[in-house]
Order: C-alpha cells, then structure tokens, then sequence
C-alpha cells in the first residue's frame, strides 16, 4: 500500500461522541415535542459528532463527478453505448444559458448552490482541454474485469490519492459536506461485483439493470459478475478493488476517506458510491461515521448495502442516474438538520413553558 494511502486511512478517527451527547441533550431542550422533527434530529446529533460541535454549521456542499471507462461494457452490460461516457463529461462542462453544465447533476447543483467538479478518471477518449476538468486518468478505461484484473493496485492507488487530492481542494474551496459522483457507462457491473465478493453475497442479490437493459442484458450482466467473482477469490478492500472496480470508484473511495480525514461529512448518492463506501469502511471502519446516505436507488444490491453499513437513506425516489444527483438533492436536508439543531431556541430561551 502507497505509505501516503496508509497514512491518510491511519488519520480517520470517530465522530465526537462528546458533542453528540451534548447535541442529545440539547435536543430535548429545543421549543418543539420530543422527536417532533423525526430524523432530522439524528442527523443532526451525526452532524455534530462530524464537526465536533452540538450547535454544527456545515455550510458549503461540492460534488465531485470522477468519470471512467470500463472494459466490461464491450460485453452488452449497459443499454448505453461506451461513447456516451465522453460525451456527458462535455455535457457536465458546457456552457448553457442557466450556468456552467447541462446535466441533471449541473441543474440540481445550481438549484441548491452547490460546486460541482468533474475528474477524467480513467475516460476512454482524448477529451478537450478545459480549465474546468481536472485530469487523473493514468489509463483510457479499466481492462475486462471478467478476464482479469480491472487495475492494477499501482492504478487504484493512484485514483484513490487522486480523489483524496480533489476533495482536498474542494474542503479548502470552502466544501463541508462532499458529494462523490460518478459517470461511467457499464459501472453498475464492477459495482455488483465488488459488493457481492465484500458483502459475501450471490451476484443476483447485488445485479440490477442499471441504466435500465432488458431481461436479455440483465442475463448477460449477472452471467458477467459471477464469472468475474469466479475468477479470483479476492477479498481484502484494496485487491478487490483493483479486481472488479473501476477508476472512478477508486477515486470516489479517496473523496470519502480525505473528506473524513478532515472531518466533513460525506453525502452517498446511490450504489456505485455505495460500492465504494463498503471498501473504505473495510478499510477505515470509522469512516462510516461520516456517511450520510442520500436516497435508496433503484439498484437492488443498494438496500444491501445500506443494510450492511447500518445507515439509514433519507428518501427513496426510484433514482438510478448517478452523477451525485442524489447527494446533491440530499443537501439541504442535512444543512437544515443542522440548522435546526443550531437556531431553534430552547423553552427557557423562548420562555416557553414545557421544557423539562
């Protein structure tokens, strides 16, 4: 393991369970009926266990769009062809009247107020340059996981400090909750394998369609991950990685462990993040204490996940776009969780009579 990749794992320590207590108690204070505000009041008690602090103030939200190329999508596994991974990454950094970017990760940003970044990861295509595109490729698409190794650990490390570098630089843009995204045709395939061999599951309880392929390419999908996990038995985080993922997932798996180094909290969006949350938390259980589960995509191997890390997901809207959508619309909810923690005042503050 590269000594800077040890290091940053070694850095991660909990959430404050001294402010999260203080937030608790501060909770029973507030002017409201006990639990009136459902789960609100538990994010908030993790938001202040994430910032240290019972009154927390997240304030910036930046996603982080890494966009890679996969070897398995020569094999039908996406109703997308590969070229459509290039060409949305021009899409995440054109020019349109509402503002920089025209993709649905773009739009919802701009909405919310979020930053958005976009990473070339591992793009199959010689892209444009852009001031706004930060390149990290270090090979034009991963190799067939289903013949051999999709990376190699020198490549997956060096996505991984990849990520680790830009969400670095988007905490120190101003960032307090970071949005790993991803765009990748055909990734919903390593994502199903790597969750299958970390979790120890059967492929089928972890393949779904992803961007959406009939019954004939869900077949060939599932037939797909299971000769994958048949080749190797692979199962520490960092080989099964390199085996089954990709370099955009490589590179979101160094977002959340930066942005938890530094203690920021970590909006999950759907199943390819959540792919790479089960191998950061394997390798850095404390991780999981900065993870905020958006929404439950419409993945069938996500509730699996979730269930695995023991997190709860915010909403459920039948999302399977990808791109940080679902951590973005997140957002405000846990900036409000905070706020709610942090402005409401308490009876004796109000001079309410109830609290007790």
């Amino acid at each position: 393991m590269h000594p800077d990749l040890t290091a940053l794992i070694q850095s991660i320590q909990p959430a404050d369970s001294a402010a999260m207590s203080r937030a608790r108690v501060r909770q029973t204070q507030l002017t409201k009926p006990a639990g009136a505000l459902g789960d609100l009041e538990e994010l908030a008690v993790r938001l202040a266990g994430v910032f240290g602090n019972e009154k927390p103030h997240p304030r910036g939200v930046a996603v982080l769009v890494a966009a890679g190329d996969h070897g398995v999508a020569a094999s039908g596994v996406s109703a997308y062809p590969p070229e459509v991974t290039p060409a949305m990454v021009a899409n995440f950094l054109a020019d349109t009247p509402a503002g920089p970017g025209g993709a649905a990760v773009n739009a919802i940003a701009r909405t919310v107020g979020a930053r958005v970044y976009v990473m070339d990861a591992g793009v199959n295509a010689e892209l444009p340059d852009h001031p706004a595109l930060i390149r990290a490729s270090v090979r034009r698409g991963t190799r067939d996981l289903r013949l051999e190794s999709a990376m190699t650990r020198e490549e997956t490390g060096t996505l991984i400090l990849a990520g680790a570098a830009l969400a670095k630089r988007a905490i120190q843009d101003g960032a307090d909750l970071i949005v790993p995204g991803e765009m990748g045709i055909g990734n919903t395939t390593p994502a199903a394998a790597l969750t299958a061999r970390l979790l120890n599951l059967d492929a089928a309880e972890v393949t779904g369609r992803g961007t959406g392929v009939d019954d004939a390419a869900l077949a060939r999908k599932l037939l797909t991950v299971r000769e994958a996990l048949a080749r190797t038995p692979a199962s520490d985080p960092l080989t099964a990685l390199a085996e089954f993922g990709g370099f955009e997932i490589a590179a979101m798996l160094g977002m959340m462990l930066q942005a938890a180094a530094l203690r920021r909290a970590v909006v999950l969006d759907g199943f390819v993040e959540g792919s790479a949350a089960l191998a950061g938390v394997a390798l850095a259980p404390a991780l999981r204490d900065f993870l905020f589960p958006a929404g439950e995509c419409a993945e069938i191997g996500h509730a699996a996940q979730l269930s695995a890390l023991g997190l709860k997901p915010m909403f459920k809207l039948g999302l399977r776009l990808g791109e940080g959508t679902g951590g973005v619309l997140a957002a405000p909810l846990l900036l409000s969780a905070a706020a709610t923690l942090r402005e409401m005042r308490t009876f004796e503050e109000a001079g309410v009579p109830g609290g007790g």
